[in-house]
């Protein structure tokens, strides 16, 4: 990935990413926010690491006999964290608020841990719970080696076992897998897996697979801790054993109760890597993590990580309470949710809520983007979301500029929904496509289609000779909600009557799998490096808030689900393949690029606003936060920004 590399040293230089400084050593040097192997950090720093510290509340455990010692807990080669600011302090819990299990994305952001991860700017990806990994020659196999010594939250040895454990039992299994991820095929042909001893393993494609270690450190996976889930698991435990003890969770059958059982969000016996797992069965009110005392992180002074104690969850009803929770200085750090229209409103508080607002970059190509759906069920809308006339007209009939000023406090850039202005593969032609505000070019383009009849209210007809009416359906959002209804008006003024409709986040979810909605909103987030997860580029897998749910079913399930996309939509896909396999960057590059010209040459995706701030309400005596950072999902934000070195300063 050394395009990776050499992009980020310009996105340096003009400061669009980290700002934290570098700690010259020579000619290398270590960064603040990043994480090093100990032997590493002990190369580049010339100072041995021979001495660990803990939580005063680990300290005690260790006296009553209860933990073995912090050396016994650390595996041999620990991952040392370079704090933003300073070396922190420990104690302390975290407030936070969510809006129940749907939104489990935000503790998981939090916490979670990957076999590797990209680095805090997103320029590369870096060993994780693995030392180091290699690639092959040919591009073909990725060899992993694991930290020898690192355990799970009981304290039970984390090794190629529960690798094994992972891709032969579960995604091999296809009761608890029906589908194997395309993420780990190339051309359609599952990955092979291989351990070589305890903590060595391979996994190897047919074909080079370039994007592997970025997915990687996306998906994740490769991680269960198998001494606990075996019990739950018909190769290891009697069927009939299996079976009753579904039953008497009330579950129907073994696999629903394995899932249970395998959820981090539910269970909370589950066994963790994690700085943070869960404490308790989330409450109707409160959901609860605390530190792991098997966590295999460090400082530079060799203080095991995290510094904060507990992190909790208050269950609120909507985002906006979030927000007044934030004002009122009642969150000590959160991102998730704090809406920028409230942005005037969080600034003229910081004082009375005792907190600051930083503002991070977004990786988001549209903040607020409208999808027809390409499989609609309706025939007569089907055949007009098709036409690319008629996206264009639904492009060119709204008025950015009104909505950047009216929802997003001026602070965004009105654009087409697309890679953003910072991304190595930025399409500046796919960022002004039918972008412009231009009603009369829309209403010239509805009538070339040749809906120029009208209603007795004015709306014009579709060819059967009802009334043109599109509905917009998303998951409740103060954002979604406020520029649906200005989209509401720009159409309704070119004659197609509008309706919106707003649902709980995992019905929305559904809808979107099932192909059950006309108009879908969402954010175009992952426009920074597409290439791990090109969820809006290529229908290659399904997930809410996409314009492709049934093309991508049928991309997953090798054509037998979901429909087979027409040929320009199919080219996406059969780009996207050769992508996979391309190790070169310049060429994975030039064939980014076809798929960005496709895409502002049909618009199935229309953008109103991007790359406004996402802003970070943080309590002044909370620390660590860096000021600046690129927020992504792909990048599992806030997750780069290292929250195990956050805390409270005393």
């Amino acid at each position: 990935m050394k395009f990776l590399k050499s992009f980020v040293v310009f996105l340096l230089c003009i400061g669009l990413l980290v700002s934290g400084p570098l700690v010259s050593l020579g000619a290398e040097k270590i960064v603040k926010g990043e994480q090093y192997n100990l032997s590493e950090y002990e190369r580049l720093t010339g100072k041995k690491i021979t001495k660990f510290g803990e939580a005063p509340q680990l300290v005690e455990l260790v006296k009553q006999g209860k933990l073995p010692p912090i050396e016994k807990r650390l595996p041999e080669e620990p991952v040392v964290i370079e704090p933003w600011e300073e070396i922190g302090q420990y104690g302390g819990t975290w407030r936070r608020a969510w809006l129940g299990l749907a939104d489990g994305a935000g503790p998981f952001k939090i916490a979670y841990e990957h076999l590797v991860r990209w680095n805090a700017d997103g320029s590369d990806v870096v060993p994780n719970i693995v030392k180091r990994f290699e690639i092959s020659k040919d591009g073909r196999t990725f060899t992993f080696y694991l930290r020898e010594g690192l355990k799970w939250s009981d304290g039970e040895p984390f090794t190629t076992e529960d690798v094994r454990f992972w891709f032969e039992d579960i995604i091999l299994n296809k009761e608890l897998t029906p589908t194997f991820p395309s993420w780990l095929t190339t051309e359609g042909k599952p990955c092979t897996f291989r351990v070589r001893d305890k903590y060595t393993f391979t996994v190897s494609f047919s074909k080079p697979n370039a994007i592997f270690p970025m997915q990687l450190a996306y998906f994740g996976g490769f991680v269960a801790p198998s001494h606990y889930l075996r019990q739950f698991h018909p190769k290891y435990t009697d069927p009939k054993k299996l079976e009753d003890m579904a039953k008497e969770a009330k579950f129907q059958f073994w696999y629903q109760l394995f899932s249970f059982k395998n959820n981090w969000l539910q269970n909370p016996e589950l066994p963790s890597l994690w700085a943070w797992k869960l404490a308790s069965s989330p409450t109707a009110t409160l959901m609860v993590l605390e530190r792991n005392p098997y966590y295999w992180k460090i400082d530079p002074a060799g203080n095991q990580l995290p510094y904060i104690d507990r992190i909790t969850h208050e269950l609120v009803q909507d985002a906006e309470i979030i927000n007044m929770k934030a004002v009122a200085g009642e969150i000590d750090m959160q991102m998730r949710h704090i809406k920028l229209q409230n942005y005037t409103l969080l600034m003229e508080n910081r004082d009375k809520g005792n907190y600051r607002v930083i503002r991070w970059t977004t990786a988001s190509g549209a903040d607020f983007m409208l999808m027809p759906n390409q499989n609609v069920k309706d025939p007569v809308l089907k055949k007009l979301f098709q036409d690319r006339r008629f996206r264009f007209a639904l492009s060119l009939a709204i008025n950015r500029q009104e909505i950047n000023q009216l929802v997003f406090m001026g602070l965004g850039k009105p654009r087409q929904a697309s890679l953003i202005s910072a991304s190595p593969y930025y399409d500046p032609l796919w960022e002004k496509a039918y972008a412009e505000y231009n009603p009369k070019k829309a209403n010239q383009l509805l009538d070339e289609i040749g809906l120029t009849k009208r209603d007795k209210d004015g709306y014009r007809l579709r060819p059967d000779g009802k009334t043109l009416a599109l509905t917009i359906e998303f998951a409740v959002s103060p954002v979604a909600s406020d520029a649906s209804e200005l989209v509401k008006k720009y159409w309704e003024a070119v004659g197609i009557k509008v309706d919106i409709k707003q649902h709980e986040r995992s019905l929305m979810y559904t809808k979107t799998l099932a192909g059950d909605f006309e108009i879908t909103t969402w954010g175009m987030d992952r426009a920074f490096q597409p290439l791990a997860d090109p969820l809006y580029l290529v229908p290659y897998r399904q997930e809410i808030g996409t314009w492709h749910p049934l093309y991508s079913l049928w991309y997953m399930t090798g054509g037998k689900s979901g429909e087979e996309p027409p040929g320009v939509i199919r080219q996406l896909q059969k780009i996207w393949d050769v992508i996979k396999v391309t190790p070169n960057p310049e060429e994975r590059k030039r064939l980014v690029s076809q798929i960005t010209k496709i895409h502002r040459e049909n618009i199935w995706m229309i953008g109103t606003v991007g790359e406004s701030p996402a802003l970070v309400v943080v309590k002044n005596n909370f620390r660590n936060v860096p000021e600046r950072l690129v927020s992504d999902d792909i990048l599992r934000s806030p997750g780069n920004a290292q929250p195990q070195v956050f805390f409270f300063k005393k």
